[in-house]
C-alpha cells in the first residue's frame, strides 16, 4: 500500500464512522444540525448572512456510502456560508501596489493549513477588493480548489483573506468543526473530481460543491475523529520517507530490492558512520578478549587459530571504521547436529527442528510443521541443544538457509544436516544473520560446497569473510533494516 492509498484508507474509515466507536452519550447529528440552523438564522437575522434558496432532500440514491445512525446527511450551504473567489483585473497596477489585503491563488490549496507566511499570498489593494466580486473569507475558511492541476485540493484558512475565481470557500457556522469539513473534502476527492466537468482541465462548480452530500457526525464525534487522524498522519509522513528511500533504492539498484538494501547495508552504506561510536578493529578486541575469558574459565573449547585474511579474500570495500573478520573469531561454537533422530520421534516432547524448518529469504523459523523428540539425557543429540541466539544454517541440499532462535523457544534440537553458530555475547545481535542473507554470503556459499551433492562444510562458515562494523552502527544498521525490508515485501 502506497503512503497515499493508506493515508486515503483512513480518511474514508474517519468519514464513515469507522474510525474512532461511537457513543451514545455524545447525542446525534441531529440536534447539532439544530443548533447550526439556529445560529445561522441569527446570523441572517442580523445581517451578517444572506438567506439561501432552500435545497431538496438528500435522495438514498444520492447517498454515497452508509454512515452510523447517530450521523446523518445534509448539504455543505446548510452547515456554511459558501462563496467563490474573484481576481482583480491585472492591467491596472493600481490594484497590485501597496496592498493591505491578503489575495490567494488556488494554488495555496495544497491540503494543508494555509498560513500568512505562504509564498503564494499576494496583497491587493482597498480600490482592488472593491471593483471585483470577491469576499473576504474568516479564519477556519475550507477552501477548494475548482480548476487545473490543483482542482479538488484543499486548504485550511488560518487568517483572513480573499481568493481567486478558482477557489470556493467554505465558512463553517458554530459550532461545526471545520477541520472535520477539511478531512472530509480531501477524502472524496476522487469521487468530486469524477463529478466534474471537462477532462483537459477539470473544473468543479460552486454549485456541485453547494449541493454535494456531507456525512455530519456529533461534534464530540467529529472532534474524536480529528484527534485521531492527526495523531495518524505524523505516522504516514514516517511511512512515506521510508517509502521515498526504498523507491530511490530501487532506482540506484533494480532487481532484487531486499538483496540490494542488503548489500548496500553490508559495505557501510546504509547509515552513516560516526567516529564517537569506535571501530570495527576495537570492537574485534573486545570480541577476543571475552572469547579468552570463556577458554580460561572452561566454558568453551580453544580452537586452532584461523589465519589471517588476505587481500584477495577480501570482496569488496568498506568504511575505514569497519574491519574484515572470520566469521568464527565472532563465535563461541559452530557445530552440526547429529545422525539417527528418528528413533526419538514423539508426538509431544522438545522440539526438533529441520531444513524444512528454515527459510531463504529471512532468518525467521517456519513453525507451521514442527517434528517432537524425546530424548535420553545421555543421548549424543543432548550435544546441540538450542539456545535463544542461535543461528542455524542449512549444510546440505539448498545451502545457508536460516534460522534464529528466539527467546523462550523452549528444548530444541537439530539433525546433522544443519549446523549451528552461537555468537560471542558481544555480537549476539542481528547484524550477523541479516549479513548471511545478502547476495555476499550467497556467493561464498556457491563457491564453497563440496562433493557431488550439495553440502557446505563448518570450517567454510568459519572461514567466511565478514565485515565488521562497530557495535552501536550494527544496531542502527539492524533498525534501518528492520524499517525497509518490510516495506520490499508489501512492494512484491
Amino acid at each position: 500500500m502506497t503512503p497515499q492509498e493508506l493515508k486515503n484508507s483512513i480518511l474514508q474509515l474517519a468519514i464513515q464512522g469507522k474510525l474512532v466507536e461511537q457513543c451514545p452519550e455524545e447525542g446525534t447529528a441531529e440536534e447539532l444540525y439544530k443548533q447550526i440552523q439556529a445560529e445561522k438564522q441569527a446570523l441572517i437575522k442580523a445581517g451578517k448572512l444572506k438567506k439561501e434558496k432552500p435545497l431538496p432532500e438528500i435522495t438514498e440514491d444520492e447517498k454515497p456510502f452508509e454512515i452510523p445512525e447517530s450521523w446523518m446527511w445534509c448539504h455543505p450551504q446548510e452547515l456554511a456560508s459558501v462563496v467563490v473567489g474573484a481576481t482583480p483585473s491585472t492591467s491596472n497596477p493600481a490594484y497590485w501596489q501597496n496592498g493591505i489585503i491578503p489575495w490567494l491563488p488556488s494554488g495555496c490549496c495544497q491540503d494543508c493549513d494555509v498560513l500568512p507566511s505562504d509564498s503564494s499570498i499576494k496583497l491587493i489593494s482597498c480600490a482592488a477588493y472593491d471593483s471585483c466580486s470577491t469576499k473576504l473569507m474568516p479564519p477556519n475558511t475550507i477552501m477548494i480548489a475548482l480548476t487545473g492541476a490543483t482542482a479538488g485540493k484543499v486548504g485550511l484558512l488560518r487568517f483572513e483573506a480573499c481568493g481567486n475565481q478558482s477557489i470556493v470557500g467554505i465558512s463553517p457556522v458554530k459550532p461545526i468543526l471545520p477541520e472535520f469539513i477539511f478531512y472530509q473534502l480531501m477524502a472524496r476527492r476522487r469521487e468530486i473530481l469524477s463529478d466534474c466537468v471537462g477532462s483537459a482541465q477539470p473544473h468543479i462548480s460552486k454549485d456541485y460543491i453547494v449541493k454535494m452530500c456531507f456525512a455530519l457526525p456529533p461534534l464530540a464525534e467529529q472532534k474524536r475523529i480529528v484527534s485521531k487522524i492527526e495523531e495518524l498522519l505524523p505516522l504516514i509522513d514516517r511511512y512515506e520517507q521510508a517509502w521515498t528511500r526504498l523507491e530511490d533504492f530501487n532506482k540506484r539498484f533494480p532487481g532484487d530490492l531486499q538483496k540490494s538494501i542488503l548489500q548496500i547495508a553490508i559495505q557501510g552504506k546504509l547509515v552513516e558512520q560516526r567516529p564517537e561510536e569506535g571501530t570495527g578493529k576495537d570492537l574485534y578486541w573486545q570480541i577476543q578478549a571475552e572469547k579468552q575469558a570463556l577458554i580460561k574459565a572452561g566454558k568453551i573449547k580453544k580452537e586452532k587459530p584461523l589465519p589471517e585474511i588476505s587481500e584477495d579474500e577480501i570482496p569488496f570495500e568498506i568504511p575505514e571504521t569497519w574491519k574484515w573478520v572470520r566469521l568464527g573469531w565472532l563465535t563461541e561454537l559452530i557445530t552440526s547436529g547429529s545422525r539417527d533422530w528418528a528413533k526419538y520421534y514423539a508426538n509431544s516432547g522438545d522440539i526438533f527442528l529441520r531444513m524444512g524448518n528454515l527459510s531463504r529469504d529471512s532468518f525467521n523459523l517456519r513453525l507451521e510443521k514442527i517434528q517432537h523428540v524425546c530424548v535420553p539425557e545421555n543421548a549424543e543429540g543432548q550435544r546441540t541443544s538450542l539456545l535463544a541466539g542461535d543461528l542455524l544454517f542449512s549444510i546440505t541440499g539448498e545451502v545457508g538457509t536460516l534460522g534464529l532462535i528466539p527467546e523462550n523457544f523452549g528444548k530444541a534440537y537439530i539433525n546433522q544436516h544443519t549446523a549451528m553458530l552461537r555468537f560471542l555475547q558481544l555480537v549476539r545481535n542481528k547484524y550477523i544473520p541479516y549479513l548471511l542473507l545478502s547476495d555476499y554470503a550467497h556467493e561464498y556459499y556457491n563457491g564453497n560446497q563440496h562433493g557431488i551433492k550439495n553440502s557446505f562444510r563448518l570450517d567454510s562458515i568459519s572461514f567466511m569473510p565478514v565485515p565488521l562494523p562497530p557495535l552501536a552502527e550494527q544496531k542502527r544498521i539492524v533498525a534501518r533494516l528492520e524499517e525497509l525490508l518490510p516495506l520490499c515485501e508489501r512492494l512484491k
